[in-house]
């Protein structure tokens, strides 16, 4: 509140002080009533002007001090706000370049990865046959889908055995879901060989149906016949 309005406000309480009747015959009276009003009124003014009641300068050096505590602490969680900023961008970045890497897109999926799995069963010593393939939602992900291949083989055990070591230390990140294998009947040592393989594969911007299935037949020379 400004200064001249209590001052203001004090001079109007002193003009309504009212003096006593009797101090019109005694004049020392009236003289002893009206110094103690302007006594009263100066030590108002000096109250107002030097406001005994503030803060000390050691309660203002406390409050300054935890002013000082406050602007750390914030300083602090905002520094530690920004690590998480920089490991988070540093975290999506890695995780893009984890996922062009390892993961092949969905629209191109299909002939690459069975042309891969034809050239490590010829690698392997194993004759391939009828692939067949299909994809499926990742539950969550709206970045990846499974792509399911259904291989047929024909070959000895011990080149199965090589073949899946293959694809054990391959690129592609090939997850054998199941593996069944029959002898041939007239065939001595040759097995009749099923393979059931997951990929994960990451969607394109206008991906298939779920569920679609595709067909593709490879020869013993490693074309693919979608």
């Amino acid at each position: 509140m400004p200064r001249n309005f209590k001052l203001g406000a004090l001079k109007s309480k002193i003009s309504t002080v009212s003096i006593p009747r009797n101090a019109g015959r005694d004049p020392r009276l009236a003289a002893r009533v009206l110094l103690g009003t302007l006594l009263l009124a100066n030590m108002i003014a000096a109250a107002v002007a030097f406001r005994p009641w503030a803060d000390s300068p050691a309660q203002l050096e406390g409050q300054l001090a935890d002013l000082h505590k406050q602007h750390g602490q914030r300083k602090a969680q905002i520094d530690r706000l920004l690590v998480l900023v920089r490991k988070s961008e540093q975290a999506s970045k890695e995780g893009e370049q984890f996922l062009s890497k390892y993961f092949l897109s969905r629209r191109t999926a299909s002939s690459t990865l069975v042309n891969d799995l034809t050239t490590m069963a010829k690698a392997a010593g194993i004759k391939p046959r009828e692939h067949t393939f299909a994809f499926e939602p990742v539950e969550g992900s709206d970045m990846l889908s499974m792509m399911t291949i259904t291989a047929n083989y024909e070959g000895a055990y011990t080149d199965l055995v090589q073949y899946v070591n293959r694809l054990d230390r391959s690129l592609r990140l090939f997850v054998v879901e199941s593996l069944a294998a029959a002898p041939q009947q007239g065939s001595a040592g040759l097995l009749n060989i099923t393979m059931r393989v997951n990929v994960f594969v990451r969607e394109d911007s206008t991906p298939p149906a779920a569920h679609s299935e595709q067909t593709a037949m490879s020869k013993a020379q490693g074309e693919t016949r979608p």
